[in-house]
């Protein structure tokens, strides 16, 4: 095995690590998985984002934001409210579920728009997304020097690869969460999800 191959492989199995633990945005892929709406537009969106802040990283930009810290207060007191406010959503909708909630297929229009608006906001308004790619994998990727970019290539070969499999993969559910308890369980998990990281954003903002 090359030595440029090696690197990305690396960098393919410390991008899977970080990325597959459960967080705001793979409870909002799954979501839109089960529900077959809008997820290659999800799908791409957080891909893209995460090769976008990989790159970052790679290219030390991480250390840029260090010089100015209140950068990430800033974004985690934005991003905590932000996922504290779908929290309460899905919780709402735990408690009051309604048909719309089992459909499989969702609006064309304006469910495709409120996706990816809602995507990119878990995406870009999360600080745990900059610690993990800009920093954390920038500063990994810093290590391997020439074989940097090998590295980023392969973390960024990670993240698509793990969003599509949860995105178009979750479509396996379908029979199971055509269930009115089943999707209540899963409203359940999202509003656990979202509303303990949004108190932790703004606790440690």
């Amino acid at each position: 095995m090359s030595t440029a191959l090696a690197a990305a492989a690396a960098g393919f199995g410390t991008g899977l690590s970080l990325i597959v633990a459960i967080g705001a945005q793979n409870a909002f892929v799954l979501r839109q998985g089960v529900r077959r709406d809008a997820v290659l537009a999800v799908v791409g969106i957080c891909a893209l984002s995460d090769a976008l802040l990989i790159a970052l990283g790679v290219a030390g930009v991480g250390a840029l934001v260090v010089a100015w810290p209140d950068a990430l207060t800033v974004v985690g007191w934005i991003g905590g409210a932000f996922l504290l406010a779908y929290g309460v959503l899905a919780a709402r909708r735990v408690l009051r579920p309604g048909t719309d909630a089992l459909r499989m297929d969702g609006d064309p229009a304006g469910s495709r728009r409120r996706a990816v608006l809602t995507c990119l906001a878990l995406t870009w308004l999360n600080p745990h997304v900059y610690l993990d790619t800009v920093f954390l994998l920038g500063s990994i990727a810093a290590d391997r020097g020439p074989l940097r970019w090998s590295f980023g290539l392969g973390a960024a070969f990670a993240s698509l690869c793990w969003f599509a499999a949860l995105g178009f993969g979750a479509r396996l559910l379908g029979r199971f969460l055509t269930r009115p308890a089943a999707w209540r369980v899963l409203d359940g998990l999202v509003a656990a999800t979202m509303i303990t990281l949004g108190v932790l954003l703004i606790t440690g903002a």
